[in-house]
Protein backbone atom coordinates (compact mmCIF):
# COMPACT_ATOMS: atom_id res chain seq x y z
CA UNK A 1 0.00 0.00 0.00
CA UNK A 2 2.99 1.89 -0.08
CA UNK A 3 1.37 4.00 -3.55
CA UNK A 4 -1.31 5.34 -0.72
CA UNK A 5 -0.44 9.24 -0.24
CA UNK A 6 -2.75 10.65 2.20
CA UNK A 7 -0.82 14.37 2.53
CA UNK A 8 -2.13 14.43 -1.31
CA UNK A 9 -5.22 14.25 -0.19
CA UNK A 10 -5.05 17.05 2.00
CA UNK A 11 -3.42 18.99 -0.89
CA UNK A 12 -5.80 18.42 -3.13
CA UNK A 13 -8.46 20.00 -1.00
CA UNK A 14 -7.26 22.63 -0.66
CA UNK A 15 -6.68 23.14 -4.39
CA UNK A 16 -10.34 22.51 -4.65
CA UNK A 17 -11.06 25.06 -1.74
CA UNK A 18 -8.66 27.77 -3.46
CA UNK A 19 -10.66 26.77 -7.20
CA UNK A 20 -14.72 26.83 -6.21
CA UNK A 21 -14.59 28.46 -2.96
CA UNK A 22 -14.52 32.19 -1.27
CA UNK A 23 -14.02 34.21 1.92
CA UNK A 24 -17.58 33.17 2.66
CA UNK A 25 -16.93 29.41 2.16
CA UNK A 26 -17.44 26.83 0.08
CA UNK A 27 -19.76 27.32 -3.23
CA UNK A 28 -20.02 23.91 -5.58
CA UNK A 29 -23.84 24.16 -4.96
CA UNK A 30 -25.34 21.62 -8.01
CA UNK A 31 -26.03 22.27 -11.04
CA UNK A 32 -24.01 25.46 -11.16
CA UNK A 33 -21.05 26.79 -13.17
CA UNK A 34 -18.87 26.31 -10.22
CA UNK A 35 -20.05 22.53 -9.03
CA UNK A 36 -19.49 21.95 -13.04
CA UNK A 37 -16.16 23.26 -12.84
CA UNK A 38 -15.27 21.38 -9.61
CA UNK A 39 -16.47 17.85 -11.84
CA UNK A 40 -14.04 18.73 -14.76
CA UNK A 41 -11.45 19.44 -11.73
CA UNK A 42 -12.20 15.90 -10.54
CA UNK A 43 -11.69 14.76 -13.85
CA UNK A 44 -8.36 15.81 -14.19
CA UNK A 45 -7.41 14.63 -10.82
CA UNK A 46 -7.93 10.75 -12.13
CA UNK A 47 -6.22 11.05 -15.41
CA UNK A 48 -3.62 8.06 -16.20
CA UNK A 49 -5.52 5.46 -14.45
CA UNK A 50 -6.92 3.14 -16.87
CA UNK A 51 -10.94 4.20 -15.55
CA UNK A 52 -14.06 4.21 -17.54
CA UNK A 53 -15.76 6.98 -16.65
CA UNK A 54 -18.95 8.38 -17.55
CA UNK A 55 -22.18 10.21 -15.81
CA UNK A 56 -25.29 8.83 -15.05
CA UNK A 57 -28.99 9.59 -16.13
CA UNK A 58 -29.08 11.15 -13.02
CA UNK A 59 -25.78 13.24 -13.25
CA UNK A 60 -23.74 10.78 -10.88
CA UNK A 61 -20.36 10.52 -12.22
CA UNK A 62 -18.48 7.07 -12.13
CA UNK A 63 -15.10 6.15 -12.73
CA UNK A 64 -14.82 2.33 -12.89
CA UNK A 65 -11.32 0.14 -12.83
CA UNK A 66 -12.67 -3.13 -13.92
CA UNK A 67 -11.34 -5.87 -12.15
CA UNK A 68 -11.01 -9.63 -12.29
CA UNK A 69 -14.46 -9.72 -10.70
CA UNK A 70 -17.35 -8.11 -12.00
CA UNK A 71 -18.43 -7.52 -8.37
CA UNK A 72 -18.10 -4.02 -7.49
CA UNK A 73 -16.62 -2.16 -4.25
CA UNK A 74 -18.13 1.03 -4.60
CA UNK A 75 -16.67 4.16 -2.61
CA UNK A 76 -19.09 7.38 -2.84
CA UNK A 77 -19.24 10.73 -1.94
CA UNK A 78 -20.31 13.79 -3.47
CA UNK A 79 -18.60 17.72 -4.69
CA UNK A 80 -21.12 19.34 -4.24
CA UNK A 81 -21.70 21.47 -1.13
CA UNK A 82 -24.43 24.10 0.25
CA UNK A 83 -23.85 27.94 -0.39
CA UNK A 84 -21.02 29.05 1.74
CA UNK A 85 -20.52 25.97 3.33
CA UNK A 86 -16.86 23.82 4.83
CA UNK A 87 -14.07 22.88 2.58
CA UNK A 88 -14.45 18.63 4.11
CA UNK A 89 -18.54 17.84 3.63
CA UNK A 90 -18.24 15.56 0.70
CA UNK A 91 -15.46 16.33 -0.97
CA UNK A 92 -13.25 14.78 1.52
CA UNK A 93 -14.79 11.16 0.91
CA UNK A 94 -14.91 11.98 -3.05
CA UNK A 95 -10.91 12.99 -2.78
CA UNK A 96 -9.88 10.03 -0.74
CA UNK A 97 -11.69 7.89 -2.95
CA UNK A 98 -9.64 8.88 -5.38
CA UNK A 99 -6.30 8.49 -3.81
CA UNK A 100 -7.65 4.67 -2.74
CA UNK A 101 -8.21 4.09 -6.64
CA UNK A 102 -4.65 5.08 -7.17
CA UNK A 103 -3.18 3.11 -4.31
CA UNK A 104 -5.25 -0.30 -6.14
CA UNK A 105 -4.56 0.55 -9.37
CA UNK A 106 -1.13 0.87 -8.53
CA UNK A 107 -0.69 -2.67 -5.84
CA UNK A 108 -2.80 -4.81 -8.59
CA UNK A 109 -1.33 -3.32 -12.05
CA UNK A 110 -4.72 -1.74 -12.88
CA UNK A 111 -6.75 -5.28 -12.14
CA UNK A 112 -7.80 -5.72 -8.64
CA UNK A 113 -9.61 -8.62 -7.68
CA UNK A 114 -12.98 -6.96 -7.88
CA UNK A 115 -14.24 -3.66 -9.92
CA UNK A 116 -13.65 -0.80 -7.74
CA UNK A 117 -15.74 1.86 -9.10
CA UNK A 118 -16.19 5.26 -7.23
CA UNK A 119 -19.08 7.69 -7.28
CA UNK A 120 -19.55 11.34 -7.12
CA UNK A 121 -23.37 11.15 -6.09
CA UNK A 122 -25.35 14.69 -7.74
CA UNK A 123 -26.82 16.97 -5.83
CA UNK A 124 -26.55 15.37 -1.86
CA UNK A 125 -26.98 18.64 -0.66
CA UNK A 126 -30.28 19.49 -1.88
CA UNK A 127 -29.27 23.23 -1.46
CA UNK A 128 -30.97 24.93 -4.50
CA UNK A 129 -33.79 22.58 -4.78
CA UNK A 130 -34.77 21.69 -1.60
CA UNK A 131 -34.45 17.78 -2.18
CA UNK A 132 -31.67 16.22 -0.26
CA UNK A 133 -29.88 13.04 -1.60
CA UNK A 134 -31.35 13.82 -5.32
CA UNK A 135 -28.83 11.18 -7.43
CA UNK A 136 -28.29 8.54 -4.76
CA UNK A 137 -32.39 8.58 -4.44
CA UNK A 138 -32.63 8.35 -8.34
CA UNK A 139 -30.04 5.56 -8.17
CA UNK A 140 -31.84 3.62 -5.32
CA UNK A 141 -35.58 4.20 -7.06
CA UNK A 142 -36.83 6.09 -4.05
CA UNK A 143 -36.95 9.35 -5.79
CA UNK A 144 -40.49 10.83 -5.63
CA UNK A 145 -40.57 11.89 -9.46
CA UNK A 146 -44.20 13.88 -8.61
CA UNK A 147 -42.79 16.08 -5.82
CA UNK A 148 -39.49 16.55 -7.18
CA UNK A 149 -40.73 17.95 -10.88
CA UNK A 150 -42.43 20.69 -9.52
CA UNK A 151 -39.41 22.11 -7.22
CA UNK A 152 -38.27 25.45 -8.10
CA UNK A 153 -34.94 27.25 -6.54
CA UNK A 154 -34.97 30.96 -5.40
CA UNK A 155 -34.85 32.53 -8.97
CA UNK A 156 -38.17 30.55 -9.73
CA UNK A 157 -36.32 27.91 -11.84
CA UNK A 158 -37.84 24.27 -11.53
CA UNK A 159 -35.67 21.31 -10.83
CA UNK A 160 -36.08 19.74 -14.55
CA UNK A 161 -35.51 23.08 -16.26
CA UNK A 162 -32.28 23.42 -14.13
CA UNK A 163 -31.35 19.41 -15.03
CA UNK A 164 -31.52 20.24 -18.83
CA UNK A 165 -28.80 22.97 -18.69
CA UNK A 166 -26.63 20.62 -17.77
CA UNK A 167 -27.73 18.22 -20.33
CA UNK A 168 -29.73 15.36 -17.61
CA UNK A 169 -33.50 14.47 -18.67
CA UNK A 170 -35.77 14.61 -15.70
CA UNK A 171 -37.83 12.20 -16.87
CA UNK A 172 -34.93 9.67 -16.84
CA UNK A 173 -32.95 10.21 -13.54
CA UNK A 174 -34.18 6.63 -12.24
CA UNK A 175 -32.74 5.11 -15.00
CA UNK A 176 -29.48 5.33 -13.24
CA UNK A 177 -30.52 2.38 -10.88
CA UNK A 178 -28.44 0.33 -13.73
CA UNK A 179 -25.59 1.53 -11.96
CA UNK A 180 -26.41 -0.69 -8.84
CA UNK A 181 -26.13 -3.88 -10.96
CA UNK A 182 -23.04 -5.51 -9.43
CA UNK A 183 -22.54 -4.16 -6.22
CA UNK A 184 -21.25 -5.73 -3.40
CA UNK A 185 -20.27 -3.04 -1.27
CA UNK A 186 -20.92 0.46 -0.59
CA UNK A 187 -17.94 2.25 1.50
CA UNK A 188 -18.34 6.30 2.15
CA UNK A 189 -16.19 8.79 4.41
CA UNK A 190 -17.04 11.29 5.89
CA UNK A 191 -16.34 14.39 8.77
CA UNK A 192 -18.76 13.75 11.73
CA UNK A 193 -20.50 17.09 11.49
CA UNK A 194 -21.35 16.85 15.02
CA UNK A 195 -18.93 16.78 18.52
CA UNK A 196 -19.02 13.21 19.34
CA UNK A 197 -15.54 12.07 18.85
CA UNK A 198 -14.53 15.58 19.72
CA UNK A 199 -16.08 15.01 23.02
CA UNK A 200 -13.91 11.73 23.27
CA UNK A 201 -10.80 12.79 21.83
CA UNK A 202 -11.06 10.29 18.81
CA UNK A 203 -10.27 10.92 15.93
CA UNK A 204 -12.65 8.61 13.94
CA UNK A 205 -15.76 6.49 14.05
CA UNK A 206 -17.52 3.75 12.49
CA UNK A 207 -21.07 4.46 11.85
CA UNK A 208 -23.82 2.10 12.74
CA UNK A 209 -26.57 3.47 10.48
CA UNK A 210 -28.02 6.58 9.68
CA UNK A 211 -30.89 7.78 12.29
CA UNK A 212 -34.77 7.69 10.98
CA UNK A 213 -36.71 10.80 11.14
CA UNK A 214 -40.34 11.67 12.23
CA UNK A 215 -41.20 15.45 11.23
CA UNK A 216 -44.14 16.57 12.42
CA UNK A 217 -45.83 20.22 12.97
CA UNK A 218 -48.31 20.17 15.89
CA UNK A 219 -51.17 22.85 16.43
CA UNK A 220 -52.20 24.18 19.42
CA UNK A 221 -55.47 25.51 19.48
CA UNK A 222 -57.37 27.96 22.05
CA UNK A 223 -58.82 31.51 21.89
CA UNK A 224 -57.76 34.88 21.30
CA UNK A 225 -58.81 36.95 23.88
CA UNK A 226 -57.52 40.83 25.12
CA UNK A 227 -54.00 40.41 27.22
CA UNK A 228 -55.40 43.53 29.74
CA UNK A 229 -58.92 41.91 30.56
CA UNK A 230 -58.75 38.33 30.55
CA UNK A 231 -57.78 36.39 34.27
CA UNK A 232 -54.99 34.05 34.33
CA UNK A 233 -57.10 31.46 35.01
CA UNK A 234 -59.73 32.23 31.98
CA UNK A 235 -57.07 32.07 29.43
CA UNK A 236 -57.19 29.47 26.97
CA UNK A 237 -53.48 30.15 26.05
CA UNK A 238 -52.01 27.90 22.81
CA UNK A 239 -48.46 29.26 23.96
CA UNK A 240 -48.57 28.36 27.41
CA UNK A 241 -49.58 24.26 25.94
CA UNK A 242 -46.85 24.37 23.24
CA UNK A 243 -44.12 25.99 25.87
CA UNK A 244 -44.66 23.14 27.69
CA UNK A 245 -43.67 20.39 25.02
CA UNK A 246 -40.19 22.07 25.35
CA UNK A 247 -39.06 20.38 28.45
CA UNK A 248 -40.81 16.99 27.75
CA UNK A 249 -39.55 16.45 24.27
CA UNK A 250 -35.81 16.60 26.22
CA UNK A 251 -37.16 13.73 28.62
CA UNK A 252 -38.37 12.00 26.09
CA UNK A 253 -34.84 12.08 23.98
CA UNK A 254 -33.10 11.13 27.08
CA UNK A 255 -35.28 7.96 27.47
CA UNK A 256 -35.40 6.84 24.32
CA UNK A 257 -31.15 6.05 25.04
CA UNK A 258 -29.54 7.68 21.93
CA UNK A 259 -32.43 9.65 19.99
CA UNK A 260 -32.85 12.98 20.27
CA UNK A 261 -35.98 15.80 19.41
CA UNK A 262 -35.63 19.48 18.67
CA UNK A 263 -38.90 21.75 18.16
CA UNK A 264 -37.24 24.11 15.68
CA UNK A 265 -39.78 26.96 15.10
CA UNK A 266 -42.92 28.22 16.72
CA UNK A 267 -45.43 30.61 15.16
CA UNK A 268 -48.26 32.31 16.86
CA UNK A 269 -51.56 33.70 15.93
CA UNK A 270 -53.11 36.07 16.28
CA UNK A 271 -49.20 37.32 16.88
CA UNK A 272 -49.68 40.49 18.65
CA UNK A 273 -48.65 41.33 22.17
CA UNK A 274 -51.81 42.87 23.37
CA UNK A 275 -53.58 38.85 22.45
CA UNK A 276 -53.80 35.89 24.21
CA UNK A 277 -52.26 33.39 21.50
CA UNK A 278 -55.27 31.02 19.83
CA UNK A 279 -53.15 29.02 17.60
CA UNK A 280 -49.16 28.17 18.16
CA UNK A 281 -47.87 25.61 15.80
CA UNK A 282 -44.57 24.02 16.35
CA UNK A 283 -42.45 21.70 14.28
CA UNK A 284 -40.73 18.23 16.07
CA UNK A 285 -37.99 16.76 14.66
CA UNK A 286 -37.27 13.14 16.10
CA UNK A 287 -34.07 10.89 15.60
CA UNK A 288 -33.30 7.51 15.89
CA UNK A 289 -31.50 4.16 14.87
CA UNK A 290 -33.84 2.43 16.53
CA UNK A 291 -37.35 1.75 14.68
CA UNK A 292 -39.04 0.89 17.75
CA UNK A 293 -37.52 3.72 19.68
CA UNK A 294 -38.13 6.01 17.07
CA UNK A 295 -41.99 4.89 17.02
CA UNK A 296 -41.92 5.22 20.93
CA UNK A 297 -40.55 9.09 21.06
CA UNK A 298 -43.32 9.54 18.87
CA UNK A 299 -45.85 8.37 21.10
CA UNK A 300 -44.69 9.74 23.85
CA UNK A 301 -44.96 13.43 22.22
CA UNK A 302 -48.51 12.68 21.65
CA UNK A 303 -49.45 11.88 24.41
CA UNK A 304 -47.96 14.48 25.96
CA UNK A 305 -49.00 17.27 23.70
CA UNK A 306 -52.36 15.88 24.36
CA UNK A 307 -52.41 16.30 28.11
CA UNK A 308 -50.82 19.81 27.99
CA UNK A 309 -54.07 20.74 25.76
CA UNK A 310 -56.33 19.14 28.41
CA UNK A 311 -54.65 20.96 31.16
CA UNK A 312 -54.85 24.27 29.45
CA UNK A 313 -58.15 23.74 27.89
CA UNK A 314 -56.83 23.75 24.39
CA UNK A 315 -57.34 21.16 21.59
CA UNK A 316 -54.21 20.26 19.65
CA UNK A 317 -53.48 18.52 16.09
CA UNK A 318 -51.30 16.69 14.60
CA UNK A 319 -49.31 16.44 10.77
CA UNK A 320 -46.64 14.84 9.48
CA UNK A 321 -43.95 17.15 7.46
CA UNK A 322 -41.54 14.00 6.31
CA UNK A 323 -40.97 10.74 7.84
CA UNK A 324 -37.70 8.42 6.74
CA UNK A 325 -37.01 4.76 8.45
CA UNK A 326 -33.93 4.13 9.92
CA UNK A 327 -30.95 3.12 7.69
CA UNK A 328 -28.61 0.35 9.41
CA UNK A 329 -25.59 -0.39 7.90
CA UNK A 330 -24.22 -3.81 7.56
CA UNK A 331 -22.92 -5.35 10.51
CA UNK A 332 -20.23 -7.08 8.86
CA UNK A 333 -18.93 -4.40 7.40
CA UNK A 334 -19.18 -2.12 10.51
CA UNK A 335 -17.00 -4.95 12.02
CA UNK A 336 -14.40 -4.52 9.30
CA UNK A 337 -14.70 -0.43 9.67
CA UNK A 338 -13.67 -1.08 13.36
CA UNK A 339 -10.89 -3.05 12.67
CA UNK A 340 -9.14 -1.06 9.84
CA UNK A 341 -9.58 2.11 12.37
CA UNK A 342 -8.37 -0.14 15.29
CA UNK A 343 -4.99 -1.25 13.25
CA UNK A 344 -4.88 2.50 11.95
CA UNK A 345 -5.21 4.28 15.82
CA UNK A 346 -5.34 1.85 18.70
CA UNK A 347 -9.08 3.06 19.15
CA UNK A 348 -12.42 3.37 17.82
CA UNK A 349 -15.56 4.05 18.82
CA UNK A 350 -19.11 3.23 16.72
CA UNK A 351 -21.40 5.77 16.39
CA UNK A 352 -25.34 6.43 14.65
CA UNK A 353 -25.23 9.14 11.92
CA UNK A 354 -28.00 11.97 13.13
CA UNK A 355 -27.55 13.52 9.38
CA UNK A 356 -28.29 11.39 6.38
CA UNK A 357 -26.39 10.61 3.74
CA UNK A 358 -26.16 9.16 -0.01
CA UNK A 359 -24.88 5.60 2.08
CA UNK A 360 -28.88 5.39 3.39
CA UNK A 361 -30.17 5.48 -0.46
CA UNK A 362 -27.42 3.07 -1.33
CA UNK A 363 -28.52 0.74 2.23
CA UNK A 364 -32.05 1.33 1.18
CA UNK A 365 -31.34 -0.40 -2.19
CA UNK A 366 -29.84 -3.52 -0.40
CA UNK A 367 -26.14 -2.72 -1.21
CA UNK A 368 -24.29 -3.64 1.97
CA UNK A 369 -22.78 -0.27 3.42
CA UNK A 370 -21.34 1.07 5.89
CA UNK A 371 -19.49 4.67 6.94
CA UNK A 372 -16.62 5.79 8.63
CA UNK A 373 -16.45 9.19 10.30
CA UNK A 374 -13.65 11.65 11.28
CA UNK A 375 -13.66 14.22 13.85
CA UNK A 376 -14.77 17.76 13.50
CA UNK A 377 -13.27 20.33 14.85
CA UNK A 378 -15.91 22.57 16.82
CA UNK A 379 -18.64 20.12 15.69
CA UNK A 380 -19.67 22.36 13.03
CA UNK A 381 -20.54 22.06 9.49
CA UNK A 382 -21.96 23.50 6.65
CA UNK A 383 -20.55 26.49 7.61
CA UNK A 384 -16.79 27.91 6.43
CA UNK A 385 -15.60 27.51 9.97
CA UNK A 386 -15.76 23.99 9.41
CA UNK A 387 -12.46 21.66 9.69
CA UNK A 388 -10.64 18.87 10.78
CA UNK A 389 -6.78 18.44 12.33
CA UNK A 390 -4.54 17.91 8.96
CA UNK A 391 -3.39 14.75 10.77
CA UNK A 392 -6.79 13.55 11.25
CA UNK A 393 -7.44 13.98 7.76
CA UNK A 394 -4.42 12.05 6.77
CA UNK A 395 -5.34 8.94 9.11
CA UNK A 396 -8.81 8.93 7.68
CA UNK A 397 -7.40 8.56 4.56
CA UNK A 398 -5.45 5.52 6.03
CA UNK A 399 -8.36 4.26 7.82
CA UNK A 400 -10.39 4.07 5.07
CA UNK A 401 -7.53 2.25 2.76
CA UNK A 402 -7.23 -0.56 4.66
CA UNK A 403 -11.19 -0.81 4.86
CA UNK A 404 -11.77 -0.57 1.06
CA UNK A 405 -8.61 -3.45 0.83
CA UNK A 406 -10.92 -5.58 3.84
CA UNK A 407 -13.90 -5.11 2.06
CA UNK A 408 -12.48 -6.48 -1.42
CA UNK A 409 -11.27 -9.30 0.58
CA UNK A 410 -14.82 -9.80 1.80
CA UNK A 411 -16.67 -9.33 -1.14
CA UNK A 412 -14.34 -11.90 -3.17
CA UNK A 413 -15.27 -14.65 -0.03
CA UNK A 414 -19.07 -14.29 -0.68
Amino acid sequence: MSALNPKRTVAELKELRALTGDENGAQRVAFTKTWLTACAWLREKVKGMPLEIHSDAAGNMWFTLAGASPKCLLIGGHIDSVPNGGWLDGSLNVMAGVEILRRINAQYNGKPPVTVRLVNWADEEGARFGKSLFGSSACSGNLNLEEARVLKDKDDIKLPDALREVGIDFEKVKDSGVELKNAAAYLELHIEQGPVLLDLDLPLGAVLGTFGVERHAITFHGQAAHSGSTPMNRRKDAFLAAAHMSPEIYRIATRSGNGVCTIGSCTTKPGIVTSVVEDCCITLDQRHLNPAALATMLNEAKTASEKFAREGNVTVAWERLWQIAPRPFNDELIGLCDEAIRETYGKSHRLPSGPLHDAAEVAAAGVPTVMMFVQSLHGISHNKIEDTREEHLELCVTAFDKLAEKTMTWINKK
